[in-house]
């Protein structure tokens, strides 16, 4: 059993512990849980279409916290990017959309949806709009009005992977590089 101490003598660690002692017998409601401890929503599989990859996250994102980038088109200031996605998150508050922004960059915001499940609408809504250059949700990028000619490819996803691949190319085609510290000088 654990020694009998003065209250006035508990540091922060016995502080926690009485916490835990008092919070084990306690019925927390299932709302009030923290979203990762909360049991996943059951999934209709009888909702889903095969032909359409989008039902399935749609379904399993249904009620969980999602995160979206938006990209403004042009070359904005983060003055000029903070008013436009702020004039985005106002439309979609007044659609009923809970949407929180956070300016990231000066052409980037954070879009977060505290119901997933509403994620694609939104997204079709943000690539809709003249300024949106592209819209990255689930590592899918979906190219907006406002992109340019070279950056409309649908659907492309990371395209850092490809960019790895050239440099890999390019590299066992050229000088092979050692792991030292130094290089030796190459006279021209």
């Amino acid at each position: 059993p654990p020694k009998k101490k003065d209250i006035r003598d508990y540091n922060d660690a016995d502080m926690a512990r009485l916490l835990e002692q008092w919070e084990k017998d306690d019925d927390i409601e299932e709302g009030d849980l923290p979203e990762h401890k909360r049991p996943p929503a059951p999934i209709d599989f009888s909702k889903i279409d095969p032909g359409k990859p989008e039902s399935i996250l749609k379904l399993t994102k249904k009620g969980k916290t999602l995160m979206m980038f938006v990209t403004v088109s042009g070359n904005p200031t983060e003055k000029e990017t903070e008013e436009i996605t702020s004039l985005w998150q106002g439309s979609l508050f007044n659609a009923n959309y809970d949407v929180q922004r956070f300016i990231v960059g000066s052409n980037r915001a954070i879009f977060m949806l505290r119901d997933g499940g509403y994620a694609w609408e939104i997204k079709d809504f943000l690539i809709s709009q003249e300024r949106c250059a592209d819209v990255t949700l689930e590592g899918q990028v979906y190219p907006g009005k406002g992109a340019d000619g070279n950056e409309k490819v649908k659907n492309k996803t990371k395209p850092e992977k490809a960019k790895k691949k050239k440099d890999t190319e390019k590299k066992s085609n050229g000088v092979k590089e050692d792991n030292r510290a130094t290089h030796q000088r190459e006279e021209l």
